[in-house]
Order: C-alpha cells, then sequence, then structure tokens
C-alpha cells in the first residue's frame, strides 16, 4: 500500500514536470514590435480605408491580417507633441511638449524604455523630431532622417547625402523661412507639389526603408523593437521620380468636403502655411496626386520590411502598429496642410494593429480611441506593466469586443480643446468667439457651427462639463525644452555638434546658390 502511494506520488511529480516543460514550450516568446509612424497621413488615405484612387497593397495586406480602427485620433495635431504622447502614453499637457522645439522630461517613462528594462533590443529609424535631436527616450540607437529645425544639419540622412554632394533643395525651400522666402513661382504655384530633386534611392522614403529593410535581417535571438518613422506625405509633396507618375491628377476623385472656397471662420482663424484663398481645384488634384504618389512609395518601403520579416520567419510573432502623428486636410472645407480647426481629416489617424499570432485579423472597430492607447497597448501585450503615467487603454480588448472604447476623445492644439463622441465634437478656443459645435451626425463635413444654437444648449454643457473635468484632471506641466539633455552613446552621434551645424550650413547655402 505504502510503495503504492510512493509510485502515485512519483507519477504526480513526472506529469507535473512533463505539464511544466510542455507549457514552457508552448509558450511562445516575447513578440517584436514593428512601429510605423508616418507624418501628416490623412486617415482615409489608403485602400483598406476606402480610397477609391490611392493605392497601397501592403498597407491594404496588413489591414487584412490585423485590425483597422476607423476612429482613431491623435492627442495635439503637430509633430512633435503627438510623438512625445506616442512614446510617453501621456496627453500633451501632461509631457508638456506643445510645440516642436521642446524635450521629454528623462524624469518621463516611454514604451522603447519599458521595453528596453525588460531585454528588448530598442531602436528607431527616421524622423523623431526629438530636441536634442538623438535624445535618449529609450532607444539604443537612433538612425535619423529629419526635416524641420536644427535636427537635419546633424542627422545621418543629410550628412549622407553631403557626403554624395548632394542636398534636399525642395524640402530644405519648403521646410526653412531663410530659403522660403525665395522660393520659385512653380513652388507658390503647385503649393509645394514638385518631383523631388533626388533621385529614388536616395529619397528620405527610400533611405528610410533601407536601414529599417537591414535592421530587420540582423535582428538576433533577443526580442527586438523598431520604430520607422517617414518623413512622408508631409510637404512638400515631392515624390522622386517615377512615382509623380503614377496618378492622372485629372481622374482622381475629390474627397468629402471640398468646397469652392473656404468658410469664413475658417480663414479668420488661420490663412494657411499657404495662403488657403488661392487654393484651386486643378491645384488641389496636382497635390493629390503627388500626396498619393509619395503614400505609395512610403507603402512599397513598408512592404519590403514585412517581407524581410516573413524572410526570417518573425512576422507571425510580430506585434505590428501602422498609424501617424497626425491628419492632413487635403481640400477639406478648401483647406490645405494643418494649423486650423481640428477637423477630423487633421486630427483623425490612420491606426492598424497586426496582433501576434493574426489573432483579430481582418477586422475594423469603430470604438473612440487615441495615440495614448497604442502606448499602453505595447507594453501590456508584450507582457509588461504600463507606468502610473501612461493613461491609455489597451486596444486589444476594444478590438475583441470584450471592453468598449471611449466615450470621449480629448485632444488640444496651441488654440483649443477638444472634445469628441461619435455623434458631436466641441472646438472650445482660447478666444471664445472661435470656438465651434458641430452635429456630426446631422453634419458629417462639419460645416454648420451649432455653439450658439439655443438647441443644443443642453449638449454643449454636457462636453463643456467634461472638458472641465479632463482639464482639471491632466494637469498641465511646463514646457521643458533642453537642447543639452542626455542623448544615446552611439558611434553615429556628433561629438561636436556646434561645429558640424557651421559646416552643413554652408554645404546647403553653397549647393542652393549654384
Amino acid at each position: 500500500m505504502g510503495a503504492d502511494r510512493s509510485l502515485n506520488r512519483v507519477r504526480l511529480m513526472v506529469s507535473s514536470v512533463c505539464m511544466t516543460v510542455a507549457s514552457a514550450v508552448a509558450a511562445p516568446p516575447q513578440p517584436d514590435v514593428l512601429v510605423i509612424y508616418c507624418d501628416q497621413f490623412r486617415y482615409d488615405c489608403y485602400g483598406a480605408a476606402g480610397n477609391p484612387d490611392v493605392k497601397t497593397p501592403h498597407l491594404d495586406a496588413l489591414a487584412a491580417e490585423g485590425v483597422r480602427f476607423t476612429n482613431s485620433f491623435c492627442t495635439w495635431p503637430v509633430c512633435t507633441p503627438s510623438r512625445y504622447s506616442l512614446l510617453s502614453g501621456m496627453y500633451v499637457r501632461q509631457h508638456g511638449g506643445f510645440t516642436n522645439r521642446a524635450t521629454l522630461h528623462p524624469t518621463i517613462d516611454t514604451y522603447p524604455r519599458d521595453l528596453h528594462r525588460r531585454g528588448y533590443d530598442t531602436m528607431a529609424i527616421g524622423k523623431m523630431h526629438f530636441t536634442p535631436p538623438y535624445l535618449d527616450v529609450g532607444f539604443s540607437r537612433l538612425l535619423l532622417s529629419e526635416q524641420n529645425g536644427r535636427g537635419r544639419l546633424v542627422d545621418d540622412y543629410h550628412r549622407y547625402l553631403r557626403d554624395l554632394g548632394r542636398v534636399d533643395a525642395i524640402d530644405i525651400i519648403d521646410q526653412e523661412r531663410e530659403y522660403r522666402k525665395d522660393a520659385s513661382a512653380d513652388y507658390w504655384s503647385t503649393f509645394g507639389a514638385q518631383v523631388s530633386d533626388l533621385p529614388e534611392a536616395l529619397h528620405s522614403t527610400t533611405w528610410i526603408g533601407d536601414r529599417a529593410v537591414e535592421a530587420v535581417g540582423a535582428w538576433t535571438d533577443k526580442p527586438q523593437l523598431l520604430m520607422m518613422g517617414f518623413i512622408k506625405p508631409h510637404h512638400p509633396f515631392d515624390p522622386p521620380d517615377p512615382w509623380h507618375k503614377m496618378y492622372d491628377p485629372d481622374k482622381l476623385t475629390i474627397l468629402p468636403g471640398w468646397l469652392d472656397e473656404p468658410l469664413a471662420h475658417d480663414i479668420a482663424l488661420r490663412r494657411g502655411y499657404f495662403d488657403n484663398r488661392t487654393l484651386t481645384e486643378p491645384a488641389l488634384r496636382r497635390v493629390m496626386a503627388y500626396y498619393y504618389a509619395t503614400i505609395s512609395h512610403m507603402d512599397a518601403q513598408i512592404g519590403r520590411v514585412i517581407e524581410r520579416l516573413k524572410e526570417t520567419r518573425r512576422y507571425d510573432n510580430t506585434l505590428i502598429v501602422f498609424t501617424a502623428d497626425h491628419g492632413e486636410y487635403l481640400g477639406f472645407h478648401h483647406l490645405l496642410l494643418k494649423n486650423n480647426y481640428m477637423y477630423d481629416p487633421l486630427i483623425k489617424v490612420p491606426l492598424i494593429v497586426k496582433f501576434p499570432g493574426g489573432r483579430l485579423g481582418g477586422t475594423a472597430s469603430d470604438a473612440l480611441v487615441n495615440s495614448v492607447d497604442v502606448t499602453t497597448t505595447i507594453v501590456e501585450r508584450t507582457g509588461g506593466k504600463p507606468a502610473t503615467t501612461m493613461m491609455g487603454q489597451n486596444l486589444y480588448p476594444i478590438a475583441a469586443g470584450t471592453r468598449p472604447g471611449r466615450k470621449i476623445i480629448f485632444a488640444e492644439s496651441s488654440r483649443a480643446i477638444m472634445a469628441r463622441t461619435h455623434t458631436a465634437k466641441l472646438l472650445y478656443h482660447h478666444d471664445d468667439a472661435q470656438s465651434l459645435f458641430l452635429d456630426l451626425k446631422s453634419d458629417p463635413l462639419e460645416m454648420n457651427n451649432r455653439y450658439r444654437d439655443p438647441a443644443y444648449v443642453e449638449r454643449i454643457a454636457e462636453l463643456e462639463s467634461a472638458m472641465a473635468r479632463w482639464s482639471l484632471f491632466e494637469t498641465r506641466r511646463p514646457v521643458h525644452l533642453d537642447a543639452s539633455e542626455r542623448e544615446i552613446d552611439q558611434p553615429n552621434v556628433p561629438a561636436d555638434r556646434g561645429v558640424l551645424e557651421k559646416e552643413m550650413l554652408r554645404f546647403i547655402a553653397d549647393k542652393l546658390r549654384r
């Protein structure tokens, strides 16, 4: 009898060990993470989102294997503030990066820092828009391709062009006031829609794609994080040859919301980077053709990276996020670019999430979500616990339908705060005369301001109350700007930035004079 009990105990121990071993074998490794981040990408400008013209086969394939969130919003429709929100999972009033010249405070936790602490190799390639350029936010390696500001004077991409004796002149003229004042008549008449002065092989989009393909091909057995930051489709609209020939402007479908002239309150708020009043339909069509071409060029690079993931058998266990820092009007209300009211084409962003193992693949969610939710999702889906400062919700249960999205989305700009539900939007401006209330159910194109309409008093009061609670809870942090903040320690980070900046400025001036 005692021998039987001993034998049973041994069997149970062996069975337990076998189950433990089997469980360990069955458990998948930590997923790799690929974040594809674009600049100024309108939410409906890829095929899977229903756009009738733009060709994006690789994004469409990603959407077919992931979840497409149709109501995703950024926190602030400007580059750096929005980027810091994605990194930190904090609203802009929390992290304090209110402008493109701001520094994310070193005490703020980020998803790259979290993943790095848990054993991930962390790398970012492309546009980051940090101050200082190689700011340490948790990436061990940075290969930068910047656009606006002093970052372009020291980044890897522009040093690469300089070594080849080249400059991206169209981009410099569009981005820097010093040179923009002398721009050609063609630049102004086309609203910056010109063929790139660089061949495809040297264009920033290709450069970023090339480095990302190399990086993925070099992944080790450690879990990996790669963030790709594309400059495009941000203006100037300068696709390289032959991409600029891809779309016939006359055959494109003008997107919903185009008007023959701007609304009075839009122009009163701001006339635009270009004067929006001078925009014509032919000019818009050319802009659309070139904007779409930059998207298709970028889509091809995304396809190359995904193909490398598949070749190295990392694709199935990679969490892939595709999104943008903000949108683009692209003719909505007769506007171009950004810096006006937070209408949906500006404040909404594309969002595709491909979860490891193909979970929830090929689905769409209309839940209200925003970029801080992306941060929390990356941390939790890789097995981490979000910092208490991270304000997001995990997108997986939202997509699965086991948790609701947000009832109200909040966002800010330099002038206003937005509170948006599925059916209404309040844009409360510091100058109350510029505030808007939009009934999205009856007015989806946001044409009619009902802010002073007595019929909407109660609905406006509800959103004002919610906005007041959110504003008080999300305490506004002072702007932090420190160009001497700690940067990563890597061989490609310039040791003497001041000397390099002066050399680059002389090089650019010499090239543009020729």
